[in-house]
């Protein structure tokens, strides 16, 4: 019998994303790597349609290899093939297929001499990206080779552009990285890493950290076709705002500031059209040139002499297309202040124009009111004296006629001493009429 106490597990309901959330620190890891070995890393644009039908294909492609299939919502999957390692990965828009080739370069030529790394061409070996359907357009294709330092020939700065290479010492000076960031003949960016002592950790997280740099520079880009295509646009709204103001500042009436109101609302829709239009663009500019910097940084570079390292390359290549977007995102903001202050000036100026006119109208109103009281008063005058006339002369041929049994009633004295009660009886009924209808 041992002391030891077992307690049950305690039955909490968990949330429903807990399991997502503590996925999401475990996702896209390291994968060590040793020995030679040639990555073929492609980036595919997808939206969600595209991504779900990916997603299918690639579940019917392990099923034909009698390979796991990736789980419901999985943003990564790998497929083990005997000649080829496929490491799958979805992103919010896009999708990303890598395939370790571990045979892929290093060895030597049937003549014994040594074989130059990237032969033989990408393109021959890009038959294996071949073996799914293409889930959208295809923005990154890189060629990475992980070598041996000694197994790579010395001269191996001929493999690139010179006037394009960056190379620098990375990982404390465990390896040598080189590309020139420009698409070979097969339209791979080829990458070239030399290996002097690297951990198979430490590879894993390089060339990781280096397909990164490659796929979140591309993204980054997309922003600058947005911020030209948008520079013209706003250039015209730049110009003709100034334009408007003058006209504002000058006041030429009110159908004058109804027209100038249209135009700046006009302009401002057009505005917050290409700014809709382009703000998911830039965000997402800015979050990728993040990546990139913050994945920069982790290769803690060293120059090489004579030669740029990554970091110096893409910051002198790569800011000065950020700042654009960035400055085309403020010039949108900049003028939206301005059209909307602008319009709420003359909006202003509108709204005063237009009491200015109720209240004269409202004046004019006001006088029509009061001669129309007059008239009713007059009226009102009129009518009692014509309705008195004819009840008098009916009471006048009333007393006539009782005259002729009376003889001492006088008809035209008794119809003047009735002059005064009939008037003051329609004074009467009159304004009680007048006191029925005010009330409630």
């Amino acid at each position: 019998m041992t002391n030891e106490k077992t307690f049950p597990a305690p039955a909490f309901t968990p949330h429903a994303l807990r399991g997502r959330v503590l996925a999401e620190l475990h996702a896209r890891p390291f994968v060590p790597m040793t020995g030679s070995k040639r990555i073929l890393h492609f980036a595919f644009m997808t939206d969600p349609a595209a991504a779900a039908k990916a997603r299918q294909a690639l579940a019917a492609f392990c099923l034909d290899r009698a390979s796991p299939v990736p789980v419901p919502d999985a943003k990564q999957h790998w497929v083990e093939l005997p000649t080829a390692i496929l490491r799958w990965e979805h992103h919010g828009e896009f999708m990303t297929y890598t395939w370790d080739l571990p045979q892929g370069a290093g060895k030597a030529n049937p003549d014994g001499k040594r074989r130059l790394a990237f032969e033989p061409g990408a393109d021959e070996l890009s038959s294996f990206m071949r073996l799914l359907p293409q889930p959208g357009p295809l923005l990154v294709a890189a060629d990475l080779h992980l070598l041996p330092e000694g197994q790579c020939d010395e001269q191996w700065h001929s493999l690139f552009d010179p006037s394009r290479l960056a190379a620098s010492e990375v990982v404390d000076g465990a390896a040598i990285a080189a590309t020139d960031f420009h698409p070979d003949a097969f339209g791979f960016v080829r990458f070239l890493v030399l290996d002097q002592r690297l951990t198979p950790g430490e590879a894993g997280m390089l060339v990781r950290r280096l397909l990164e740099v490659e796929t979140y520079r591309t993204l980054a880009l997309l922003g600058l076709p947005e911020a030209e295509a948008a520079a013209p646009a706003i250039r015209g709204i730049e110009m003709q705002l100034p334009l408007l103001v003058q006209r504002i500042q000058e006041g030429e009436g009110l159908e004058a500031s109804r027209e100038l109101l249209g135009q700046l609302t006009a302009l401002a829709a057009e505005l917050e059209a290409g700014a809709a239009q382009s703000l998911y663009r830039f965000g997402a500019t800015r979050a990728y040139y993040e990546l990139v910097s913050l994945r920069l940084d982790a290769l803690d570079e060293v120059a090489l002499p004579d030669l740029p390292t990554l970091k110096a390359f893409l910051t002198r290549r790569l800011t000065p297309a950020i700042r654009t977007c960035a400055s085309t995102e403020e010039r949108q903001e900049n003028l939206s202040r301005k059209l909307a202050r602008a319009a709420q000036l003359l909006r202003t100026r509108v709204d005063i124009e237009l009491e200015t006119q109720n209240k004269d109208l409202l004046s004019k109103m006001n006088d029509r009111f009061r001669l129309q009281l007059k008239l009713q008063q007059a009226v009102k005058i009129v009518s009692i004296g014509a309705i008195s006339y004819y009840v008098l002369a009916i009471l006048h041929l009333v007393f006539e006629g009782l005259h002729r049994e009376i003889d001492m009633l006088d008809p035209v004295l008794a119809t003047a001493i009735s002059v005064p009660f009939v008037i003051a009886a329609f004074f009467w009924i009159f304004r009680r009429r007048r006191d029925q209808s005010a009330e409630p």
